[in-house]
């Protein structure tokens, strides 16, 4: 993983760099568990591209090159029709020098590839400026994931646990590279931080190596349906209340039986003693009080 890049990026092969002569000033990959402001931080970030320009190649499959598995194409904060975003040379040209190239990978984490099967497939990974952690605090994303899901009425609750406790363990393990980002040259950015904090923003930014142009939360972004709470929100992002979302799930049964067995992993909890203390304390309280009363079963 490559730290943030003293030079602009060097040209590759055609196959490796469809886009023409495009050449951007920073390359950046972020990693991040679905409803960690995945969206929004990737709005912030084109906002601030040098020289006011920016590609963005949402959610690239991994294992894959990102130019050909993703999941739409921005330009500038603006969506690129398929039509357009078709022959990417012809992106590329439309494109002056300089700028912001930015993909972004959700439930994927990094360290599950290696050499043998890299992350970006066969994108050369010295033209990677920076690659980006994004985190979020456990019981607000939790409960913003649980909250998403049981809005899709084809996911049955058995489902819905299964793609959960999945992402759980994904989460854990996002919150062990952010232990050793110093080590591995990654850049985390905290999303409940990030949101409440326009110094912290600023920042995230001096450490990608990207000046301050508009350091505002931007507007609500519509991917994946919106906020898993407001889902009329539209406008400015300013008043979601994204670090209240767990208390307004305290009555779901089914968010809080995914809360007593994730306070029973015990990996993710000496994770979250080191990240979120706060969130591990409450977690923590719940191991005092059974995980299932069996009195019903024994009627």
């Amino acid at each position: 993983m490559m730290t943030v890049a003293d030079s602009p990026t060097r040209m590759v092969s055609p196959a490796q760099w469809p886009l023409g002569s495009w050449q951007p000033d920073t390359v950046v990959r972020m990693f991040g568990m679905r409803r960690c402001g995945n969206h929004a931080v990737a709005n912030w970030l084109q906002r601030n591209a040098p020289k006011g320009q920016a590609l963005f190649f949402n959610n690239c499959k991994a294992a894959r090159t990102p130019f050909a598995h993703h999941h739409g194409v921005e330009k500038n904060g603006q969506r690129v029709s398929r039509q357009d975003s078709s022959d990417l040379s012809v992106l590329g040209a439309r494109m002056g020098q300089g700028g912001l190239m930015l993909m972004s990978y959700e439930d994927v984490v990094p360290s599950d590839h290696c050499l043998s099967r890299p992350v970006s497939g066969d994108l050369d990974e010295t033209l990677i400026s920076a690659d980006v952690i994004l985190l979020r605090g456990f019981l607000n994303w939790s409960a913003s994931l649980v909250k998403k899901l049981q809005r899709n009425p084809d996911f049955s609750l058995a489902h819905r646990s299964g793609v959960v406790m999945r992402a759980i363990d994904s989460y854990r393990k996002m919150l062990d590279l952010a232990a050793e980002a110093d080590a591995l040259a990654l850049v985390v950015i905290d999303y409940d931080q990030w949101v409440k904090d326009e110094a912290y923003r600023a920042a995230c930014l001096g450490r990608l190596g990207l000046l301050v142009r508009d350091n505002s939360l931007g507007v609500v972004q519509s991917y994946g349906g919106g906020s898993s709470f407001d889902e009329q929100a539209s406008g400015s992002a300013f008043g979601l209340r994204t670090d209240q979302r767990w208390q307004r799930m305290m009555d779901d049964g089914e968010y809080l039986a995914i809360l007593h067995l994730a306070a029973r992993d015990e990996a993710l909890m000496r994770g979250l003693s080191r990240r979120y203390p706060d969130d591990a304390a409450r977690l923590a309280g719940l191991t005092h009080h059974k995980l299932i009363p069996a009195e019903g079963l024994l009627q």
